[in-house]
């Protein structure tokens, strides 16, 4: 599949969104939705999306620096669900860690995801650094993770 990225614009916001809906229940739950809603009205970092060829958007996420501990965090990154398993998440990932990388202060990346993404960062390097039980909702788990660059 040839995908496009770019950065996101305010134009985004209702594909996002459905992205977003798209992964409820299963890694997002429905009362984080607001909270996903104030990050694109108030965007910390870039935030790209992926567009595909037919020029929907399949596929979004950001990262944001914390100057003062040399760090990047990762920010509600996301594939349509039915686009799952056809590598864009991983090209996603590696999208927004090349563009981390320009800044060489940065020594790691941080995040956070449920237990069911987490095998997933670990293929790429991340290490778990805390579990909280329930940590986003009733059986979504908060996994921390990091990533030395």
């Amino acid at each position: 599949m040839k995908t496009t990225y770019r950065d996101f614009h305010s134009v985004d916001f209702d594909a996002c969104l459905a992205l977003f809906d798209s992964n409820v229940p299963t890694y997002f739950s429905e009362v984080e939705r607001q909270d996903f809603i104030d990050f694109l009205l108030d965007l910390p970092g870039p935030y790209l999306v992926v567009k595909d060829s037919k020029g929907e958007i399949v596929a979004c996420g950001g990262f944001a620096f914390v100057q003062e501990s040399h760090s990047a965090d990762l920010c509600w990154g996301m594939v349509e669900q039915t686009h799952h398993k056809r590598g864009l998440g991983l090209a996603l990932l590696n999208a927004r860690l090349e563009r981390i990388r320009q800044h060489p202060a940065i020594t790691h990346v941080n995040l956070n995801t449920c237990q069911k993404t987490e095998a997933f960062f670990k293929r790429v390097g991340f290490v778990t650094q805390q579990v909280t039980k329930d940590g986003f909702a009733p059986g979504l788990h908060r996994h921390d993770m990091t990533l030395s660059l």
